[in-house]
């Protein structure tokens, strides 16, 4: 047999595509031949993995080898492809038989020595494999844990080249993956060590019951961050459908670890002020990699020192906002990466930030340039705006505040209560809620409504501003136990909207 196949998976953003290997034993001088839109490191692979077979015990083919890729026109990068390339070989060559090689999907990076190193993408691509119908799928064996999340496709995990030889001749059983251990609890820091500021700290409930976006704005040292960096702890675990979209995110970019192949908790990124566009929403050469704004899918986005960040990136930001989502076109094609992030913003409120704000030097120019960085349009999109104000000597020695599990509880109640509400039109938070439904299946009553005309009619919101505004007033109404907002949490959400902090 001079012709053998094997398969493995190409990974587009989050999702996977099957890809067919076929190797071909023909006459002319020996040489690998790679084809079907390889890019640098898979043109390397033929060098990787010529010397992983020999170096398995097993001998080359003396004669020219041309491998195939298909489909063709799908470009293809990454060295995930080397197993299957090895073994396709092996099989042209008659080394091996196929009958477990053409039921499985291969993953894996070959050293030069025929050990098997993870890559990225695993997750995206043990599911690309069960969806697209195949029975079973081997990994290298630091991917078990990862792989195994996935139910419904038998995942075997090898830890060399020979090993997996071994097994498709019938001469040895792969790993399978045991169970998942329990990942260590990560320590959260507590919402009762904030001192002060009652009024932040509800705007912060409010977010978290709603998924809303929120601004803090005031002098340095008086807890924006330490409010931010709490958030977390307030909101809910993910579901399994979300802890499944959340790990293959992190999968794509690399960062999983063997301890905690399941990310159970909403993630925390806070990139720094400095960060570019592509590392704000993502991007790179060929296919676009994953940005913050994805790395914090089902989680929290913390921008401090807001004002600090490029113009343009901050912009970047309004499409993920709207959407839920970012797609980045590259050279390779377009990536689709889940972007349904919290937004928590931190800005001083001026360029020297003294303090006293009596004792502020900045000209008043300076300080309308300094917040002037954050447009309408994404100020728009930001729901809840919180002025913080310098802590007296008072509440430094008052009573110790509420600690993060006592609101984590009002928040699970406040969130249940939105479950049952949009569960049959697939919303989870109030956030998510498109406005034309919030004004026509579930319009409120014309004398909760009058605030929000009164708004309308002056321009003191836009017509995004006021569906925001309903938005976070059914929050409200979830957080105090009503069935439907009234006056009272319509009037709160516009006073929420209107403290910009400049």
């Amino acid at each position: 047999m001079t012709l053998g196949r094997a398969h493995s998976v190409a990974v587009r953003g989050v999702e996977g595509q099957l890809v067919e290997i076929e190797a071909d034993l023909g006459r002319g001088l020996p040489g690998v031949h790679l084809v079907g839109l390889p890019d640098t490191a898979l043109q390397e692979s033929r060098d990787r993995v010529r010397a992983a077979v020999t170096n398995s015990g097993e001998k080359w083919p003396d004669s020219r080898v041309i491998l195939a890729l298909s489909p063709a026109t799908l470009p293809k990068g990454g060295s995930a492809y080397d197993l299957a390339l090895a073994c396709a070989v092996l099989a042209a060559d008659a080394k091996v038989p196929t009958g477990d090689l053409d039921k499985s999907v291969l993953l894996g990076e070959l050293a030069l020595d025929g050990r098997l190193r993870t890559v990225r993408g695993v997750l995206p691509a043990v599911l690309a494999a069960k969806n697209a119908g195949w029975s079973c799928v081997v990994v290298p064996h630091a991917a078990l844990p990862e792989a195994g999340l996935v139910a419904g496709i038998d995942v075997l995990g090898a830890r060399d080249l020979r090993e997996v030889i071994e097994w498709l001749r019938g001469e040895l059983m792969l790993t399978a993956p045991g169970p998942m251990d329990r990942a260590p609890t990560v320590a959260v820091a507590d919402l009762s060590e904030v001192a002060g500021q009652a009024e932040a700290r509800l705007a912060l409930e409010v977010a978290a019951a709603g998924a809303h976006h929120l601004m803090l704005t005031g002098p340095p040292g008086i807890g924006k961050t330490m409010l931010a960096q709490r958030l977390p702890g307030v909101l809910p675990p993910l579901s399994e459908r979300e802890s499944l979209e959340v790990t293959a995110i992190h999968s794509v970019a690399g960062l999983l670890t063997t301890e905690r192949p399941l990310i159970t908790e909403p993630p925390f990124v806070a990139p720094h002020h400095s960060c570019s566009i592509s590392a704000l929403v993502g991007g790179g050469s060929g296919m676009a990699r994953p940005g913050a704004v994805s790395r914090a899918h089902r989680g929290v986005l913390f921008l401090d020192e807001c004002a600090e960040l490029g113009v343009k990136a901050l912009e970047a930001l309004r499409t993920p906002l709207e959407d839920g989502e970012v797609r980045i076109a590259r050279r390779d094609g377009v990536a689709c990466y889940p972007a349904r992030f919290q937004l928590v913003l931190a800005a001083n409120p001026c360029p020297c930030a003294p303090p006293r704000e009596v004792d502020c030097i900045c000209a008043p120019t300076a300080r309308r340039r300094y917040l002037g960085k954050l447009s309408g349009p994404l100020m728009d999109r930001v729901d809840l705006r919180v002025r913080m104000h310098a802590l007296s000597v008072g509440a430094l020695n008052g009573e110790v505040a509420e600690s993060t599990a006592t609101v984590r509880d009002r928040v699970a109640r406040a969130r249940t209560t939105a479950v049952e509400r949009w569960s049959d039109y697939g919303w989870r938070t109030n956030a998510e809620v498109p406005g034309p439904i919030l004004r026509q299946r579930f319009r409120l009553a014309r004398a909760a409504l009058a605030p929000l005309e009164r708004a309308l009619r002056e321009g003191q919101i836009t017509a995004r501003g006021a569906d925001r505004a309903l938005r976070v007033a059914w929050t409200l109404a979830d957080l105090s136990g009503l069935t439907v907002p009234g006056e009272d949490q319509v009037g709160t959400a516009l006073e929420y909207r209107d403290r910009r902090g400049e």
